[in-house]
C-alpha cells in the first residue's frame, strides 16, 4: 500500500512568519500540511523565492536577446545558428515541461523547483564559456530544460496555494517581475556586450547571483505538503514528443536550402514526426501515469486554452526573438540601444498583465481580456508586418506596444483559465500542458519563421546587390552564412543589408498575425466558467481549513481532551491509499488504533474518491485518504485520542467530526450532504427579451444573502454549491419592477427557474405658469405614495418637463412647487400617464 508521510504543522515561523507552537491556527495556515488558508504575508514570503527564480529564468533568456546577433558572428554562426540558438531551449523545455508538471504531482513541489534553477544556472555557465555555435546550442539546449521546470512549477505551486479567483491579484506579481526581467534583461546584455572589459560572455554568468540567493528563499519561505507514493515516469513519452518536434523542426530549418521542399528528404521527416506523434499518443493512452495525460482534453475549455497557447506561443517569440536582428542589422543599432527600443512592447506587457489580473481578481471575469488580448495581438504582428529599415520609430513603438498588451493579457490567463477546470490533482500536469503548447508554438514558430527570414534575406540581397552590379558571394547573412558585420561593411553594400533584414524581418510578422488570429478564434470558443474561491490544496484539506476557521476552539487547543496529536511517535506514517488505485481486498488501515468507515450520499450509497482527512484538535494534519469506489475509506492514527475528521467531496457539503479513538479500531460512517445549483434567465415579461445586467439575489429564510450575481447577455445566471432548501430569489434591473419569490433547492444537480420582469410605470408631464400657462423652469417636483413616503424628487427644465419611471402601479401624489405648491392625486396603472401637466399661479392670479 502506498503512504505519505505525516506532515505535522511547523509553525508560522518556518514560512517567514512569527509565531510558536501555540500558536496553531496561524501555523495551519503556513505549515506544510497546508490545512487553513495562507494569509497575503505568508503566500507573499512564499512567492518571494518562487519570483525570484523566475527572474533568474527570464533575465537569463533576455539578456542575451541583443547580444546574440554579435555571440553568433563572432563564433562563426549563420541565420540557421541564431534560430537554433533561440530553438534548442525552446525544444527542451517543451519536452521537458509536462515532464516537470507530472513530477510535480507525485515529490516535492519545492525540491524539483531547485532543482530546476541548479541545471538552468549551470546550463547558462557552460553557455558563457562556448568556443562554437555547437557548444552553445547544446548549452541551451540544458538550459532549457531547467527554464521548462522553472516556468511549470511556479505556475503548479502558485496554484496549490492560491484560488483561482485570487490568483490575478498575484498573478500582477508575477507579470512584475516578468515585466522587469524582460526590461532588464535586454538593456544589461546590452550594456555588458558593450563594454569591453566584460563581453558578451558574462551575459550568461550574470543571473548567477540571482540564482543562488532564490535557492536560499526557496528554502527558507516555500513549505507545502509532500506527498510521497510510488511513481512511473513516462519517459517514453517524453522521448516521443520531443523527437516528434525535433523532426520536424529540422525538416523545416533545412528545407530549401539543404534539400528541396518537396523532396524525398522532406517526405521522410514530414511522415516520421507524424509516425512518431501517433506514438506518443498511444504510448500517453496506455501510461499509468502520462506526461500529458489525454483524459484532460476531454474538457472543452482545456482542449482550446491548449491550442490557443500554441498559436499564441508562434506569435509572441517570434514577435520578440527577431527584433534585437531588426534594430541591430536593419537599423544599426547598439545592442543597449537594440534593448532601449523595445521597451515599449514589454511596458505593455506588463501593464496588461498586472492589470487584468488585478481587475480578474476583483470582477472574476477572464475571458474579455482574453479576447481582447487576441484582437491586440493579431493587430500588433499585422502591423508590424509593414515595417521596413527605415520606418518611423514612433510607429513602431505603438505597434510593438499592441503586441506587448496583447501577449499580456493572453499569456497567463490562458493557465489560469485552464486551472481552474482541474482538480488539484492535476493541476501540475494542467498547468504544464499549456505550457508545452506553449513552448511547442514558440519552438516551431522561431524555426518557421527563421528558415522563411533566411530564405528572405537571401533573395532581397541578391536584388539589391544585382542593382548595384555586384555579384553575391560574401557574408550577407543568409541561411548559410554567417550574420554580417555591418561596420565592416562599404556603405552600398550596408544600405542593401539594412533594407533586406528591415523588409525580411517585417515579412515573418506577416506570417505570425494568422497564428494569432487563429488562438483568437480558439478563444471565442472558450465557455467562461466562474472562477474558483478555494486554492489548489485537496479537498479535505481546504474543508479542513474552513472547519477550524469555523471553531477556534479547536484552533486553539483543548487541555485535557487527550490530544494525541500533538505527539506523534517516531516511524509513524499513516496509510493513504492512492485514488483510483490499489487492490480492493487490501487493508483500508494498517495498526488497531485506525478509523474504519465510508462516506455515504443523502441516498446511502458510498462515494468514490472522497477527500478525507484527519487533524489533531491543535489544527495539525495527521493524514489523508481518498475513499474507494464503493466509498470505503480508512485512517490510520497515531494512537488513542480525540481527532477531528473532515471529509469532502465534489458536490458535496464537507463535513467535520470529532472522533474518540481508542484501543480498538473505530468504525465511523460519514454522510454527505449534496450541494445543489440555481441557474436560469431573466427575461422581460413585454417583449420575452433578455434582461442584461439585471442584479440576482439569493437569501436565506432569515434574510442572510447567500449568492448575488448579474445577468449576462442572454439573460443567464447560474450559482453553484447551494445547499437544499427554501430560498427567496430577487431580481432587478434599471427600467423594471423587482420581483422576488420563494425558490426550492432539492438534491443535487441544477434547479432551473426562469424569471420575467414587468417594465416600470413612468410619470410624466410639464410644470406650467403664469397667466399665460408657459413652461416653468426650475420647479420641484416630488412624488408621494399613499403611505405618505417620498418616493422621488425632480426639478423641471427649461421646457417645464419632469418625468419619474421604475414606478409600481398605485395611487400616488405630485406636489409642485416654485409658486405657492399645487398637490395632485395621480392613479398609476399599466405604463403610467404620459402627459400629466400641473399648472402653478399665484392667488390674485
Amino acid at each position: 500500500m502506498a503512504t505519505t508521510t505525516p506532515s505535522g504543522v511547523q509553525g508560522a515561523g518556518s514560512g517567514g512568519g512569527a509565531g510558536d507552537a501555540s500558536q496553531n491556527h496561524a501555523s495551519a495556515s503556513s505549515g506544510p500540511g497546508g490545512a487553513a488558508p495562507m494569509t497575503h504575508r505568508q503566500i507573499m514570503e512564499a512567492l518571494s523565492g518562487l519570483l525570484l527564480g523566475m527572474f533568474v529564468a527570464i533575465l537569463s533568456s533576455t539578456i542575451v536577446a541583443n547580444a546574440l546577433p554579435k555571440i553568433v558572428s563572432e563564433l562563426g554562426g549563420g541565420q540557421s545558428a541564431y534560430t537554433w540558438v533561440v530553438t534548442a531551449s525552446l525544444l527542451t523545455m517543451t519536452a521537458s515541461t509536462p515532464l516537470w508538471g507530472k513530477l510535480a504531482d507525485l515529490f516535492s513541489k519545492k525540491v524539483l523547483i531547485q532543482t530546476a534553477i541548479i541545471i538552468f544556472v549551470l546550463a547558462s555557465a557552460s553557455a558563457g564559456l562556448a568556443q562554437d555555435t555547437g557548444m552553445l546550442i547544446a548549452s541551451r539546449a540544458v538550459q532549457g530544460i531547467g527554464m521548462g521546470g522553472i516556468s511549470a512549477l511556479t505556475q503548479t505551486v502558485i496554484a496549490a496555494m492560491i484560488s483561482p479567483r485570487e490568483r490575478g491579484r498575484y498573478t500582477g506579481y508575477i507579470g512584475a517581475s516578468f515585466a522587469v526581467a524582460m526590461v532588464s534583461g535586454p538593456l544589461l546584455g546590452g550594456v555588458i556586450t558593450d563594454t569591453s572589459w566584460l563581453g558578451w560572455r558574462w551575459c550568461f554568468y550574470a543571473g548567477i547571483p540571482f540564482a543562488v540567493i532564490a535557492l536560499l528563499l526557496l528554502q527558507k519561505t516555500l513549505h507545502l505538503p509532500v506527498l510521497k507514493r510510488e511513481v512511473k515516469i513516462d519517459w517514453g513519452g517524453a522521448f516521443l514528443v520531443a523527437s516528434a518536434a525535433s523532426l520536424l523542426l529540422i525538416w523545416v530549418t533545412f528545407a530549401g536550402d539543404k534539400y528541396a521542399w518537396l523532396s524525398w528528404e522532406s517526405y521522410s521527416m514530414v511522415g516520421g514526426s507524424v509516425l512518431l506523434a501517433l506514438l506518443f499518443i498511444l504510448v500517453e493512452a496506455k501510461a499509468k501515469e502520462p506526461i500529458i495525460p489525454l483524459r484532460l482534453f476531454r474538457n472543452r475549455t482545456i482542449a482550446l486554452t491548449s491550442m490557443a497557447s500554441m498559436f499564441v506561443g508562434i506569435a509572441m517569440f517570434g514577435a520578440t526573438v527577431y527584433l534585437s536582428q531588426y534594430f541591430q542589422l536593419a537599423r544599426g543599432e547598439s545592442p543597449t540601444m537594440a534593448g532601449v527600443m523595445t521597451i515599449p512592447m514589454i511596458v505593455g506587457m506588463f501593464l496588461s498583465t498586472t492589470l487584468s489580473g488585478l481587475v480578474i481578481s476583483r470582477t472574476g471575469k477572464w475571458k474579455i481580456w482574453l479576447c481582447s488580448g487576441g484582437v491586440l495581438l493579431t493587430a500588433g504582428l499585422g502591423l508590424l508586418g509593414t515595417m521596413r529599415h527605415d520606418t518611423e520609430y514612433w510607429q513602431l513603438a505603438v505597434f510593438m506596444a499592441g503586441v506587448g498588451v496583447g501577449v499580456g493579457m493572453m499569456m497567463q490567463n490562458l493557465v489560469l483559465a485552464t486551472q481552474n477546470q482541474v482538480d488539484a490533482t492535476d493541476l501540475g500536469a494542467a498547468s504544464s500542458s499549456v505550457n508545452f503548447f506553449r513552448s511547442l508554438g514558440g519552438a516551431v514558430g522561431v524555426s518557421v519563421l527563421g528558415a522563411v527570414l533566411a530564405h528572405r534575406i537571401t533573395d532581397y540581397v541578391d536584388d539589391g546587390l544585382d542593382k548595384l552590379g555586384i555579384k553575391h558571394g560574401g557574408p550577407t547573412g543568409g541561411a548559410g552564412s554567417e550574420l554580417p558585420d555591418l561596420a565592416k561593411l562599404p556603405r552600398p553594400i550596408r544600405e542593401v543589408i539594412e533594407s533586406a533584414y528591415g523588409h525580411g524581418i517585417g515579412d515573418i510578422y506577416l506570417y505570425a498575425a494568422p497564428a494569432a488570429l487563429l488562438g483568437l478564434l480558439l478563444v471565442l470558443f472558450v465557455k467562461e466558467v466562474p472562477l474558483k474561491t478555494k486554492p489548489g490544496m485537496s479537498q479535505g484539506e481546504a474543508a479542513a481549513a474552513d472547519f477550524l476557521e469555523q471553531n477556534p476552539a479547536f484552533a486553539a487547543g483543548q487541555a485535557g481532551q487527550g490530544d494525541a496529536g500533538d505527539f506523534i511517535p517516531p516511524g509513524y506514517q499513516p496509510a493513504r491509499p492512492a485514488p483510483g488505485e490499489g487492490d480492493p481486498t487490501e487493508p483500508l488501515a494498517n495498526s488497531q488504533h485506525c478509523v474504519l468507515g465510508t462516506v455515504r450520499n443523502a441516498e446511502g450509497n458510498g462515494v468514490p474518491r472522497a477527500a478525507v482527512t484527519l487533524i489533531s484538535l491543535s489544527g495539525r494534519q495527521l493524514g489523508r485518504s481518498v475513499a474507494r469506489g464503493d466509498g470505503r475509506y480508512g485512517m490510520d492514527t497515531p494512537g488513542p485520542g480525540t481527532y477531528v475528521l473532515i471529509a469532502a467531496a465534489d458536490g458535496h457539503q464537507p463535513q467535520a467530526t470529532t472522533l474518540t479513538v481508542g484501543d480498538e479500531q473505530l468504525s465511523h460512517d460519514v454522510r454527505l450532504a449534496a450541494t445543489s445549483g440555481l441557474a436560469g434567465r431573466v427575461r422581460g415579461s413585454g417583449d420575452g427579451q433578455p434582461v442584461r445586467a439585471a442584479m440576482v439575489v439569493v437569501t436565506d429564510d432569515r434574510g442572510e444573502v447567500l449568492a448575488t450575481g448579474r445577468t449576462g447577455e442572454r439573460g443567464e445566471f447560474a450559482f453553484d454549491e447551494l445547499v437544499t432548501g427554501t430560498f427567496t430569489l430577487a431580481v432587478n434591473a434599471p427600467g423594471f419592477r423587482p420581483v422576488a419569490r420563494p425558490i426550492e433547492v432539492e438534491g443535487q444537480g441544477i434547479t432551473r427557474i426562469d424569471v420575467e420582469l414587468a417594465a416600470g410605470a413612468r410619470v410624466q408631464g410639464v410644470i406650467r405658469a403664469g397667466v399665460d400657462a408657459s413652461p416653468l423652469p426650475d420647479a420641484r417636483v416630488t412624488l408621494v405614495d399613499a403611505a405618505g413616503n417620498v418616493v422621488a424628487t425632480a426639478t423641471t427644465g427649461e421646457d417645464g418637463a419632469y418625468g419619474f419611471t421604475d414606478l409600481d402601479a398605485g395611487e400616488y401624489s405630485i406636489i409642485a412647487s416654485g409658486y405657492p405648491p399645487v398637490a395632485s392625486a395621480l392613479s398609476v396603472e399599466g405604463a403610467g400617464p404620459d402627459s400629466h401637466d400641473i399648472e402653478l399661479h399665484h392667488p390674485d392670479e
